[in-house]
């Protein structure tokens, strides 16, 4: 299991939405670059960004901050928000993103996905956000309609094999993981996934580490940012998980 440290960004800069609510934003950091150069620092290897402005616009409209981070950093940045496009998907690509998190188009554009699942392999993943077991789309804007377990059965016969889980109700409040959730993700798509959303301390790293190959990453944001979880810790917790090299 490895461990995500989060960065969304919105006008420019890092922040954390209350269960994806755009009317409840707490600004964590004015320069995403810089923080992502702090999370390096303090030793992390993977980091997840979000474009949240783009999730809504339904383009990428951070992307030249996304790319900096990419040209500044040897992290393993996972892209999310706003690709919707072969185009986006190349120039994200080109810059060295380590994977490209498809979301509101697994829904809108089934097409593309398919499309991007067969250009770019393991270099993309679905990104299920789900409010009461149903899909949400368009930056947590609107609900498609569809059950979160039943799309990610289609993904995986899509040929997607990465998936980021968020829990929305749980995202950015701190209020612990549901590790049955994960579970129920997991068998339906046939493939680990990474957690997203509730992660409140330590313990939550240990459950979830529990869970053995449910889970293969785990998101952190609000946690990190408020300190009431310690990065070097949380990093080494994940480095112990089944023989992992340290994440």
């Amino acid at each position: 299991m490895y461990l995500l440290p989060a960065i969304d960004i919105l006008d420019g800069k890092a922040v954390r939405l209350a269960k994806g609510d755009y009317d409840k934003v707490t600004v964590y950091a004015a320069d995403p670059v810089r923080k992502a150069r702090e999370f390096e620092e303090a030793g992390a290897r993977w980091l997840h960004v979000v474009d949240l402005d783009g999730a809504k616009a339904g383009t990428a409209v951070n992307i030249d901050v996304i790319e900096r981070i990419l040209a500044q950093t040897s992290l393993k940045v996972e892209v999310g928000g706003g690709i919707r496009s072969m185009d986006t998907l190349a120039r994200l690509a080109d810059a060295g993103a380590h994977r490209m998190v498809l979301g509101t188009a697994l829904v809108r554009d089934r097409a593309f996905a398919q499309a991007a699942a067969e250009a770019y392999g393991d270099r993309v993943a679905c990104g299920l956000d789900a409010r009461d077991g149903e899909v949400a789309v368009d930056g947590w804007t609107e609900g498609a309609g569809i059950p979160a377990v039943q799309l990610a059965a289609e993904l995986a016969g899509m040929g997607y094999r990465h998936m980021v889980y968020t829990d929305i109700a749980r995202d950015g409040m701190q209020t612990g993981i549901d590790e049955e959730a994960y579970r129920t993700m997991a068998a339906a798509f046939g493939h680990p996934v990474v957690a997203s959303g509730g992660v409140a301390g330590i313990d939550d790293l240990r459950r979830l580490a529990a869970l053995g190959p449910v889970v293969e990453g785990v998101i952190a944001g609000r946690a990190l940012y408020e300190g009431s979880l310690d990065l070097p810790e949380a990093l080494a917790l994940c480095a112990q998980t089944e023989g992992d090299a340290p994440c």
